[in-house]
């Protein structure tokens, strides 16, 4: 057989089904994809793949890529394509794209293009039909000519009738009409319609069969004019005459035989008379009352359900006749027909003798008319049986665009008979997990098991009046930022966010309060509210911040459960004077939100409901929900005891440490820092709470190598809630904060008070008191004797009692637990164990230098702290000159794990130059001063400082400020050695590198202020560290390159897992390959689709032979350095001049807008709207005289928490004129909590 290319002109699942059936065959595959399907499986599956369009960045007509004869005819020209098969929908029915790869030599899979063209019109078709006798429905013989013909003819057919396109197709260019006055209503949009959608405006009648049913036979031709039938489907149960549900055989047929087979003969015929060639299917109208079956129309193409028809026929494969029936005529193999087992009439000749179900799954919303609901699959778990057939293009992380038709898989069930495949239908669609946005799995599901499917008594009609009822609640506004949070979060370290709520006691309470476990996924409210829409009847509680709650109109309480009723309608509005967050709990939870890294919580683009906070439109699918008859009358409600109080000054308790001493800030800057009331700044959010105050009076000058400011430190881990100052400002890391970097901390919030934070708002103050960690311990086994209390009272309906507070006293201990001093005999380092809040301790060796004997000893270290599996130990975070141990002080005691870490340290020998370690060497691919990293710095230039040291090219810099002669030359420092990966945090396993030459370790200061945006795969330096940034994200270092990033936030590929989805690991070696932009954008697309295998090869570091080889260049990294530092100094003068510049122009500008304010003199006051917290004036939406005509109109967007704030009417100021703007507001002017911002007339 001559060696044969296959292209699949189609993408999906439709593509990957024949690609299947290609490889099988051992065929050669191709296929076509645009810039959303570049790593769609399909793409993947095939032997070779081409993209449409590639030069077209417009993502709406680059999907128009699989319409572009033309762009497709020159791929298989390009490609040496000698078969092409269309699928289905697309160019499948398009008989002049037919005729094209006809006259280029290629062999079509389907039907001649003048078959297509005459069954695609719908009266031409009717024309052969008629010609061999094969029933018509009543209607118009020709097109019509006008309106008054159609009435005349409609008039003798007899009403209802259908209008109908004779080009259209899927129930597009149709319209049912009842009456003379509705076809003259409809006649002429029908034709304008059928204009726009088809090119032919031609429209003819047909008689309306309400009660009926639509049943097709499968054909397939060998263009010489033989054909045969391999048996019927059903496909009645239809949605805007669009198939939901189809099976084989008819339910209506096995009830009918002899209707049965006058139908297929009545199939052959027509085939047989056109000379049908390939797969084809006669569609036809059965009435239910009398069994008298009408032709409709054949489709010219394979069909969606055929795998139906497979499924019934055990070894059909309807895709493989096509192919090897189009490799016949070409090869003229057997005179050029087809020959093989399956197309033969004798295995058809009767009705099978199984059942087959088939039904598609889209991402649409049934709650809202079947809309399209695009978005990520972040769960995909379909079951696996042996009577099941999944049909699929998606996976787990798959993306649902709205470019093309929302299909995300079709399952089909076999069973020995109908009731048995019906069943199995209902366990799978029970059992099938695809999470993400809407879909209709569940509405498939109520119809299967509706007693009227059940009794295959379904028509066409049947879905008009079936109802259903989703078990869930519609977002009419999501407010500021609605969040899906659940307790405790992820507690895996490396940089990966441990999200979850904010407050985590209201979020607890207010899941006890439903009875729900404290843990339960909930929706967290920041600052402003939400509107929902419940479907179902739902019990609910609020907690938190202190707002307004309506059902239906109806005001609600907090903090006690609530019965929302079946569509009614939740709104929580926004934070009243104090308080930052409400929680929403529901009963029963939000089952079809998927864990990510066992948890819920929304965090950084994963998790949660799509990766992101709710807006209008999204559906979250709710558990048991139900009220019990008791919930109503008698609510659980919290006694007034336990509800904390959320006031304007707060006092938060923290524990000293872990750079709360004199090495790092001065005495009296450590007290002044703690007598201060901190203001809480605007640009605050979950990431950290900025605080505002007086500058830090520090005890040193610089942070040496860890940075020319004194907040800087070689970077180390973080502990959770932690005070980080950054340069002068402190910043608590919070939920979505990181858990490595290079600033000092100077204290820890006790985890008891963690749930503050989550109520800080922007102009409320906070004074830090010390506690013992002693105290902080009690503290926190109080709140969870609460939380237990609660637990249990809820269970047994009796009044809980609140656990005794613990007295606490002011306790300033020094951080510093453990001091080891330095052996300079031995070269022993000297060691300090240091307090880091009540559940983790920061364990630094030496000196603040970069020393990799010291990380040797760190991992020696913790090698040996996990082989005594420590109990309560559950992470340890390692960085450049420290490690810090992260433990659940409810598990083990403080003392005992710190006299555990002392004996660790102790067993270390003196020196670790004898040791080795095991690690991986891997190559990455980077791209040298690429465009996209300058893409970002001309994006800095233009939003943020147009002027700084490092600006216009970080690379130029990086070369003046090491003593280089050009920036090639420090290109070529850069990757001219091997890197090792000395800690893996910060954020999502980003990696932190050090060159292992020292000659080749680059330093450089950090942008200030950051980027907004940094591309993912970005390698960057600050210090003398580098770091590869694993998604797109703000920073600050300086950058020169870009490769693939080390994480892979689904896990797909060789070298990741869904659960373990990051790459490095500490003491793995990176070495480079330098490539150029088009091949770095090739291996992009490789490990989007989870194709790229990285070269790794295992290998040992060698402490030894590293001490050696630096010896070997002790002079000449002697002299680099000396040259550095030279530099150095000269480029930090230079920014501090250039900073300072920036800094005046952007205060005397602020001002200046300012004082553009519009005042309200001669405006003595009135009702007004207030901000609800201090922020910026973004943008002015709204004007003097302006009349509020909705709740939702947007009146000022304020800038606040790094977030856009929009500032809504509200319901109470509907109807109301806008008399004036409050004092300061102004675009670029600024608002304290509470002013106002709008007054109405």
């Amino acid at each position: 057989m001559p060696s044969h290319k296959l292209l699949v002109a189609n993408r999906g699942e439709i593509a990957v089904r024949i690609l299947r059936t290609a490889r099988r065959l051992g065929i050669p595959t191709v296929a076509i994809y645009t810039r959303s399907d570049a790593t769609a499986r399909h793409a993947v599956l095939a032997d070779e793949a081409a993209a449409l369009r590639p030069d077209d960045e417009d993502p709406v007509s680059n999907a128009r890529g699989y319409l572009d004869a033309d762009a497709i005819l020159a791929i298989c020209r390009e490609r040496s394509v000698t078969l092409l098969h269309p699928g289905y929908g697309f160019l499948s029915e398009n008989a002049h794209f037919a005729q094209r790869v006809v006259d280029a030599g290629i062999t079509w899979l389907g039907p001649r293009p003048d078959t297509i063209e005459a069954m695609g019109l719908k009266h031409r078709a009717r024309e052969l039909a008629m010609e061999v006798e094969v029933p018509l429905v009543p209607g118009s013989k020709d097109l019509l000519r006008d309106v008054d013909e159609a009435v005349l003819l409609a008039n003798q057919v007899g009403y209802p009738i259908m209008l109908k396109s004779t080009a259209g197709g899927g129930g597009m260019g149709l319209v049912v009409c009842h009456c003379a006055d509705d076809l003259r209503v409809k006649f002429t949009s029908v034709q304008s319609r059928a204009q726009t959608l088809f090119h032919n405006d031609g429209v003819f009648i047909e008689r309306y069969y309400p009660a009926a049913r639509h049943v097709e036979v499968q054909v397939f031709g060998d263009g010489t004019g033989r054909a045969i039938h391999m048996g019927e489907r059903e496909c009645s149960v239809q949605r805007r005459h669009q198939k939901v549900i189809e099976e084989a055989p008819s339910p209506f047929m096995l009830r009918h035989p002899d209707i049965q087979r006058r139908m297929w003969s009545a199939a052959v015929r027509l085939a047989e008379h056109v000379k049908y060639e390939s797969a084809g299917t006669v569609e036809f109208l059965v009435d239910d009352a009398t069994g008298e079956f009408f032709f409709l129309e054949m489709n010219t193409r394979l069909q969606v359900e055929h795998p139906v028809t497979e499924q019934t026929n055990p070894g059909l494969d309807l895709v493989e006749l096509m192919i090897l029936q189009g490799i016949a005529k070409r090869d003229e193999l057997n005179g050029g027909v087809l020959a093989h087992p399956s197309f033969d009439q004798s295995p058809y000749a009767k009705a099978p003798e199984r059942h087959a179900i088939e039904v598609r799954v889209y991402c649409e919303n049934p709650a809202a008319q079947f809309k399209p609901c695009p978005g990520i699959l972040q769960r995909v778990d379909i079951p696996e049986h042996d009577w099941l057939r999944v049909e699929s293009w998606v996976e787990t992380g798959t993306t649902i665009t709205p470019y093309f038709d929302p299909l995300a898989c079709k399952l089909i069930v076999t069973g020995s008979d109908r009731t048995e495949a019906i069943a199995r239908l209902s366990q799978t669609l029970s059992e099938a997990k695809i999470f993400g946005p809407p879909n209709n799995i569940q509405y498939l599901r109520a119809i299967c098991e509706s007693d009227t499917y059940k009794a295959g008594a379904a028509t066409t009609t049947f879905l008009d009046t079936f109802t259903f009822t989703p078990k869930a609640f519609s977002v009419l506004s999501g407010g500021l930022e609605t969040s899906v949070q659940d307790y405790p979060g992820r507690r895996i370290g490396l940089g990966i966010p441990r999200s979850g709520p904010m407050d985590s006691y209201a979020h607890r309470v207010a899941n006890i309060l439903v009875g729900n476990a404290p843990g339960t996924e909930a929706l967290e409210l920041t600052l402003t509210g939400c509107r929902l829409v419940f479907h179902t009847a739902a019990v609910i509680a609020v907690t938190g911040a202190a707002v307004k709650i309506t059902v239906d109109g109806r005001e609600v309480a907090m903090w006690e459960s609530v019965v929302v009723p079946s569509g009614g309608k939740l709104v929580i509005g926004n934070a009243k004077s104090t308080g930052m967050r409400a929680y929403l709990a529901v009963r029963g939870g939000f089952p079809e939100i998927p864990e990510y890294l066992g948890s819920k919580s929304t965090s950084l683009g994963m998790g949660g409901y799509q990766g992101r906070a709710l807006t209008a439109g999204d559906q979250i699918a709710l558990g048991d929900c139900s009220p019990r008859a008791t919930d109503a009358a008698k609510p659980t409600v919290l006694p007034q005891s336990f509800i904390p109080a959320y006031p304007t000054d707060w006092t938060i308790r923290v524990l000293s440490g872990p750079h709360c001493d004199p090495t790092f800030i001065a005495a009296s800057g450590i007290a002044a820092f703690f007598d201060t009331k901190w203001t809480v700044s605007a640009a605050s959010n979950r990431m950290g709470v900025r605080l505002e105050g007086p500058s830090i009076e520090w005890a040193r000058a610089t942070g040496g190598e860890g940075g020319s400011h004194p907040s800087n430190i070689l970077d180390n881990g973080y502990a959770f809630g932690t005070i980080n100052v950054n340069g002068d400002t402190p910043v608590i890391l919070t939920n979505e904060g990181p858990d490595m970097g290079g600033y000092l901390c100077v204290c820890t919030v006790a985890s008891a008070d963690l749930w503050k934070l989550g109520q800080l708002r922007a102009g409320s103050t906070v004074q830090f008191q010390r506690i013992s960690h002693k105290q902080a311990v009690d503290l926190l086994r109080h709140q969870e004797s609460l939380i237990a209390e609660l637990v249990q009272d809820a269970k047994t309906s009796t009044p809980p009692d609140l656990p005794p507070t613990p007295e606490l006293t002011h306790s300033p201990a020094d951080p510093r637990l453990h001091e080891v001093s330095a052996d300079s005999t031995s070269g022993r380092p000297g060691v300090v164990f240091r307090q880091a809040g009540d559940s983790a301790i920061l364990v630094e060796f030496g000196e603040m230098t970069l020393d990799f004997m010291i990380r040797a000893r760190i991992h020696a270290f913790e090698t040996e702290v996990r082989k005594r599996s420590i109990p309560g130990v559950w992470f340890l975070a390692p960085c450049i000159r420290s490690t810090m141990v992260h433990f659940d002080p409810l598990l083990t005691s403080r003392s005992s794990l710190l006299a555990a870490l002392v004996d660790v340290e102790a067993s270390l020998p003196a020196s670790v130059e004898s040791l080795t370690f095991p690690g991986r060497k891997i190559t990455f691919p980077v791209v040298l001063d690429d465009r996209w990293n300058r893409e970002a710095l001309e994006k800095y230039m233009r939003s943020i400082r147009d002027k700084a040291v490092y600006l216009p090219s970080n690379i130029e810099y990086l070369a003046r400020n090491n003593g280089l002669q050009s920036a090639q030359e420090a290109l070529k420092l850069l990757v001219g050695t091997d890197w090792l990966v000395l800690g893996v945090g910060f954020y999502l396993a980003c990696p932190f590198l050090v060159p292992i030459d020292p000659r080749c370790r680059l330093v450089g200061q950090k942008m200030n202020p950051s980027r907004t945006y940094t591309p993912r795969g970005a390698i960057g330096i600050a210090g003398v560290v580098a770091a590869i940034y694993p998604i797109e994200s703000p920073g600050g270092y300086q950058l020169y390159g870009r490769t693939l990033p080390p994480w892979q936030t689904w896990g797909k590929g060789p070298d990741f897992a869904p659960d373990s989805p990051w790459l490095l690991r500490p003491f793995d070696q990176v070495t480079w390959e330098v490539v150029n932009e088009a091949d770095y954008v090739q291996l992009e697309t490789q490990f989007d689709a989870g194709q790229y295998a990285f070269k790794i090869e295992d290998t040992v570091f060698s402490m030894a032979e590293y001490a050696s080889f630096v010896t070997s260049i002790a002079d000449e990294v002697k002299t680099f350095k000396e040259r550095q530092a030279v530099a150095v100094a000269t480029e930090e003068a230079r920014e501090l001049a250039l900073f300072s510049e920036w800094d005046r122009v952007r205060r005397e500008e602020l001002q200046a807008r300012q004082l553009q304010a519009p005042t309200s003199q001669g405006f003595d006051g009135g009702e007004c709207l207030a901000s609800s917290l201090t922020a910026h004036v973004w943008k002015i939406k709204c004007a003097v005289g302006d009349i509020i005509e909705s709740p939702e109109d947007v009146l000022i967007v304020l800038e606040a928490m790094k977030t856009e704030v929009n500032v809504e009417a509200g319901e109470e100021f509907v109807g109301r004129r806008i008399k004036a703007f409050g004092p300061g507001v102004v675009e670029g002017g600024s608002v304290q909590a509470g002013n106002p911002l709008v007054y109405f007339s």
